[in-house]
């Protein structure tokens, strides 16, 4: 059994040296930096990983005049910040996918108007605002609202995006749908496309967040095989649930019973105990040239429209 645990601890150990990978050039790839919790940063503040350990993330442009902003997924969303005491933000998994990948602005202020019916003449668009090409249109029908993403996205070899809409960001009326694509050798563009929920108009407001991405590798999901199990068969992680579960228990139990060092409390804070970085996960993409030591394209990185 010890012979087990060593060698479990030496994987870790091993696959803690080498997780933090992102890209140069254009893209740069999330770094994980979760060795020992987010504040592995501030510990690595100052050091430059060697370059043969990033995965590079390409966005190529493909027109001179035709761009959109990508921006690190931020931590903040507009309906966690109104909430009583912010309180959404104590739930660091919805915290942690949040800041999850990077986020493409929208360049127009549109509004789209759907009549419930399939084809695509029963959504109408209107431009209210924005210069250079409209990325927007009505294709597919079915309430099905299209955006063309102005890159051709190139991965690793075995790397996919996974595209989608920002994360814990609903949008009334109408939903993001998912895709995953094959960005290893396809040398085709995707476009991500929002499917109205109900006959409405709904707005998209110009630096506002119309998709999510971020690479996935593919084949790992086939590499597992759910398993049901008793918890009894594990009782060391038996006793740790137990702990937590009686902890759990009496501190929502002296809540209710008003005790003044549980109220002063708050609330349970065990799991955020490592979670005080705000910092975005997900590195921003940069100019081919700042991989140089040149300046980054600011429109590139701004943080100004949040969710």
């Amino acid at each position: 059994m010890q012979r087990r645990v060593n060698a479990l601890q030496r994987k870790v150990s091993s696959a803690k040296a080498t997780v933090r990978k992102r890209a140069n050039c254009i893209g740069i790839l999330s770094s994980k930096e979760h060795k020992g919790g987010m504040k592995a940063r501030s510990e690595g503040k100052g050091k430059t990983p060697p370059a043969e350990s990033f995965h590079k993330l390409i966005a190529y442009q493909i027109y001179q005049d035709d761009s959109a902003p990508i921006r690190s997924a931020p931590r903040e969303r507009r309906w966690m910040e109104d909430a009583d005491k912010k309180f959404p933000y104590r739930c660091l998994p919805l915290v942690i996918a949040n800041q999850y990948g990077w986020e493409i602005l929208s360049t127009h202020h549109i509004r789209a108007t759907w009549d419930g019916t399939s084809k695509p003449k029963g959504l109408c668009l209107e431009n209210l605002q924005g210069d250079g090409p409209l990325h927007c249109h009505s294709h597919f029908g079915e309430g099905v609202l299209t955006f063309q993403i102005p890159f051709l996205f190139k991965t690793p070899d075995g790397w996919n995006l996974m595209v989608r809409g920002p994360t814990n960001s609903s949008k009334d009326g109408i939903a993001a749908l998912d895709g995953i694509i094959e960005t290893d050798w396809a040398h085709s563009t995707f476009t991500m496309n929002w499917r109205f929920t109900r006959a409405c108009t709904v707005e998209f407001a110009i630096g506002e967040p119309i998709c999510l991405f971020f690479p996935i590798q593919r084949g790992v999901l086939e590499m597992f095989r759910g398993e049901f199990r008793m918890l009894e068969a594990d009782r060391e992680f038996k006793n740790k649930f137990r702990e937590w579960s009686v902890s759990r228990y009496r501190f929502l139990s002296g809540l209710e019973e008003g005790k003044p060092e549980v109220v002063a409390q708050g609330w349970q804070k065990d799991y955020m105990q490592a979670a005080k970085d705000k910092k975005p996960l997900a590195h921003p993409f940069a100019n081919e040239t700042s991989c140089t030591g040149q300046k980054r394209r600011d429109s590139n990185h701004d943080d100004s429209a949040n969710t």
